[in-house]
């Protein structure tokens, strides 16, 4: 077992506990962003002026009326950018645009002494604008060439031959829904400067160091005199790695002209119509199989929407392509990804980066040809699991994929699948108007960032005379438990009770150079680097212990806050250990370092191993389907998960029900609408609100809700034999939207392949099963009135 997964006598790590600042989620005295506003003398509050055009340059930008409106500070426009007029990594994302780009960019900030007041100017200031024409739907983007940004592609075997080797010849597109993060809290940022110039900013931030750079250059400041601080943030999802550094530098560039703390907290409409989202995708596809149902090659195409700004857009289609395999083994591969540029948000990361689109696209393709192969779904996935010794189209070997199959079977038993599925034909034969039906489907869900210099992490743990311990490290936390974590690691490598360690709000000046928390890397990353600082302090006082205890240092353990030597009944306290250390001038405080090995990554051929594991899952859901409506219901979901040796189990089960149940609104709820049409509101967002945009809430939740995670499963080379857990998950929903498939298809006779849209809303399904009911797709791959090619663009068809 390596150093870093083995785990010591009676590990913190492993046991179960809630949340560690549940308590005060729940009492309500957790603190956010926004809560310091009112701890926080003299604020001015930020309000943006939004330009309600999907496109135009603008002409004027008069603020005088602004300034007339009583209460109103200052109006904060490009010109007082003392630094560079930008916002994003890419240098693509003007702070203050001269050129509107979406409808509800905002070009201009008004400063007041209340919200209303800067409400009331913000909409005093005038702005004339000489609108163009705006690309808004994927679909006009791809006729128009509109993109922007890297084209990967990715190549494995010989694609012509493999389909020359095909047996069956299937082509298909396929277009699926962005998502809205709809995070509890809304962006927010409180910017002060204090008396030595220094910058000190309070953000709702997923990557504070990006944050603290970003504010830096728009106020022509180095990063040593801009501090960053997230106490923690109502939910992130991704929503908050990049989009958080524009409005922090807007609250440091009011504090710093004004002299006063300027606070900025979108409002929910606000979020909504000025935020980023989950990509939307456009993918054509053909896919070959052989005489028994197994994948010869496939060729497809990703387009994402990128919307008006390069964002992350690039390794998010990057992380696509190297999930569309998902657990299948695909021997000759041709994926082409491309970004359309339209006018609306610039979309962004959410949970899955990519990875779920990539995902779904195959998981669609494979829903949609069982039935053409006459193969039951679960037997077709089945027998193109990936075996011992394949690779990914990308070139790196698949670890340990016999876990793919042992989780699968896992599910099958835990589900009764066999059983059941007799139990649901019987209702099925019984019942003309109602159908159930019950799906399977796996992932497999690579562990690391895309770019390899993100995966490294700092710390920096202090023990103090008394034997109190404080970490900070540079992960942040969104109520993920990533806190919970790094307490239960520290204890566990000091050898100390929980109760004796406290943990730090993220800064920069701190810990440094922090990679964001996200790509699901949180734990391993930071864990290993609290591992390594505490692992120095033990060294030091081991060798203290030692000497007080008339023994080598290695034969010292210190367990449970006790120091012994082992085949000796002496001991020393932990308290006593650590005061003594510190009158022998004993260093008590360490800066830990860690960085991920083994990654290597050639981004231009598109080839290499780029992530450290990979992180296994199957679910097995039943739906049951109203016929006349459409309206369905999760009666039962069983879930086995592989998170290595849990950090935290009930955070790891939690996270998996929260993923499941966000995966699951992504897919069957969540449909954004967007104006596209050629009136005055073009571009607008039509679902700017909870009223208009459905989310999951416990009525959707499934009746019965089972979720195990898998035993004996040690990740070696993993912080105490843990795996991620953040985002994988997510993608198990994807068995929701196959039940659902299965069940529209149960209204029509055997062999009938379903399109079924994405999300796969109540009306999505009604309108699959008038499409069954009318003859559907059939196993010939023939549309009902006998043509190679279905009317339907989006169709599937026989090559």
């Amino acid at each position: 077992m390596s150093h870093l997964s083995e785990r010591p006598e009676k590990p913190v790590v492993g046991v179960s506990m809630p949340h560690e600042s549940a308590n005060l989620h729940v009492t309500g005295a957790a603190l956010y962003t926004d809560d310091l506003v009112h701890r926080t003398k003299d604020v001015l509050h930020a309000y943006p002026v939004q330009v309600m055009k999907a496109h135009g340059r603008i002409t004027a930008l008069r603020t005088g009326p602004a300034l007339d409106v009583p209460g109103v500070v200052r109006v904060l426009t490009g010109a007082d950018v003392p630094g560079v007029n930008d916002a994003g990594m890419k240098h693509d994302e003007p702070l203050f645009p001269d050129t509107v780009m979406f409808h509800g960019h905002a070009v201009a900030w008004v400063l007041g002494e209340s919200v209303e007041a800067a409400r009331l100017g913000a909409a005093a200031v005038e702005v004339d604008l000489d609108e163009e024409p705006s690309v808004i739907t994927l679909g006009e983007a791809i006729e128009a060439g509109s993109f922007h940004g890297a084209r990967p592609l990715m190549m494995a075997g010989d694609v012509d031959a493999g389909f020359g080797d095909s047996a069956h010849v299937f082509t298909g597109e396929f277009q699926f829904s962005d998502q809205e993060h709809f995070y509890l809290e809304t962006h927010a940022a409180l910017a002060l400067v204090d008396e030595n110039g220094q910058m000190f900013v309070q953000s709702s931030t997923q990557h504070p160091s990006e944050t603290q750079e970003i504010v830096a250059h728009v106020l022509g400041l180095h990063s040593h005199e801009v501090t960053v601080q997230c106490l923690r943030m109502g939910g992130g999802f991704g929503g908050k790695e990049m989009q958080p550094h524009g409005f922090a530098a807007v609250a440091a560039l009011g504090a710093l002209l004004t002299g006063r703390p300027v606070r900025v907290r979108l409002n929910r409409t606000q979020d909504l119509t000025m935020s980023g989202k989950r990509h939307g995708f456009h993918a054509t596809w053909k896919i070959g199989f052989d005489t028994e149902g197994r994948i010869q090659a496939l060729d497809a195409t990703l387009t994402a929407d990128g919307g008006w700004s390069l964002d992350l857009s690039e390794p998010v289609v990057a992380r696509a392509l190297c999930h569309i395999d998902n657990t299948y083994w695909i021997p000759n591969a041709r994926i082409a990804g491309r970004i359309a540029r339209t006018n609306k948000v610039s979309n962004t990361a959410f949970r899955g980066f990519g990875g779920p689109q990539g995902m779904l696209v195959i998981e669609d393709i494979m829903g949609r040809c069982a039935p053409l192969l006459g193969l039951d779904p679960m037997e077709l996935r089945e027998r193109n699991f990936y075996r011992p010794g394949q690779s990914t189209p990308y070139g790196q070997p698949v670890p340990r994929p016999e876990r793919i199959s042992v989780i699968w079977q896992q599910v099958r038993e835990d589900a009764s699948v066999l059983e059941r599925g007799r139990e649901i034909a019987a209702f099925n034969a019984e019942h003309p108007n109602t159908k159930r039906a019950l799906a399977i489907t796996g992932i497999k869900f690579g562990i690391s960032f895309n770019l390899t210099a993100f995966n490294q992490a700092g710390a920096l743990v202090l023990v103090y005379k008394d034997g109190s311990v404080l970490i900070n490290h540079g992960g942040t936390e969104m109520g993920q438990g990533l806190h919970t974590k790094m307490l239960q690691v520290a204890a566990t490598t000091l050898g100390i009770p929980l109760h004796k360690v406290r943990l730090a709000p993220t800064r920069t000046d701190k810990v440094p150079n922090t990679s964001a928390t996200a790509a699901s890397a949180g734990a391993d990353l930071n864990g290993a680097a609290v591992k390594n600082a505490c692992e120095q302090i033990r060294d030091r006082l081991l060798q203290v212990a030692g000497t007080q205890l008339g023994t080598n240092a290695s034969d010292v353990r210190i367990v449970e806050g006790v120091a012994r030597a082992l085949g000796s009944e002496k001991e020393l306290a932990w308290d006593d250990l650590v005061r003594t250390a510190y009158f022998q001038r004993v260093q008590l405080s360490a800066a830990g370092f860690y960085r991920t090995e083994g990654l290597h990554w050639d981004a231009k051929a598109f080839h290499g191993s780029p992530f450290k594991y990979f992180s296994y899952g199957a679910a097995a859901t039943e739906v049951e389907v109203d016929g006349f409506t459409g309206a369905y219901r999760i009666r039962r979901v069983d879930i086995v998960h592989d998170v290595g040796d849990s950090l935290s189990p009930m955070i790891d089960i939690g996270q998996v029900e929260g993923g499941f149940v966000q995966g699951a609104g992504w897919l069957t709820l969540e449909d954004m609408r967007w104006d596209a049409g050629d009136g005055p509101n073009r571009g607008r967002l039509l679902t700017q609100a909870a009223s208009t945009y459905k989310l999951p809430s416990f009525s959707e939740m499934p009746e019965e809700f089972n979720v195990k995670l898998l035993e004996n499963a040690t990740e070696e080379g993993a912080v105490y034999g843990s795996k991620a857990v953040g985002e994988p998950p997510l993608m198990l929903a994807f068995s929701v939207r196959e039940a659902l498939r299965q069940a529209a298809a149960a209204f029509g006779p055997p062999g009938i392949s379903v399109e079924l849209a994405s999300p796969a809303t109540p009306e999505a399904v009604y309108w699959a099963i008038e499409s069954v009911r009318n003859g559907g797709a059939r196993h010939d791959g023939r549309a009902p009135d006998g043509s190679g090619v279905p009317a339907d663009a989006s169709a599937l068809s026989n090559a």
